[in-house]
């Protein structure tokens, strides 16, 4: 007989290319920078945003090069993959640090290819050719906080 799996209900529907590009946005911060994943996001068709915590004010150079990496990242055409497994199993491959206290003891960890995996219960592409392009809009940093604010086009 089969398991089923239960999982935290889910209180928003995420636009799937916007959510998958903010998980891509994600890990090339984390790669750049060696930051944690954005600690505040607002995830929309139109526009999002993201906050990070920098010690420091990230250069022009800098943000054109987050905007290059997360487009040649989706232009890979990567398979976007679900898995589920134990917690502590997950917590092997993924940062748990935001997971709700009551979350539930199997997690639905996301892959983007071989760039990206994080628990996450949102709606997804099934391959990041479904995005589009990844335009960023502006940022403002201040008090060790960088938000990014961008769009798909």
């Amino acid at each position: 007989m089969e398991q089923e799996i239960q999982l935290n209900e889910h209180n928003k529907q995420e636009y799937p290319p916007m959510h998958t590009a903010e998980h891509i946005l994600n890990q090339t911060m984390v790669r750049m920078f060696g930051c944690p994943r954005s600690k505040n996001a607002h995830i929309e068709r139109k526009k999002s945003k993201c906050d990070y915590q920098l010690p420091e004010a990230p250069t022009p150079q800098q943000m054109e090069e987050v905007e290059r990496r997360v487009n040649e990242v989706i232009d890979r055409h990567l398979p976007v993959t679900i898995e589920f497994m134990p917690k502590e199993k997950a917590g092997e491959i993924v940062d748990l640090s935001k997971l709700p206290e009551n979350a539930s003891e199997t997690l639905r960890v996301v892959r983007v290819g071989d760039y990206d995996a994080c628990a996450c219960i949102g709606a997804h592409v099934a391959n990041t050719a479904e995005i589009g392009h990844f335009k960023m809009l502006n940022y403002d940093y201040a008090d060790e906080r960088l938000r990014l604010r961008f769009k798909l086009v």
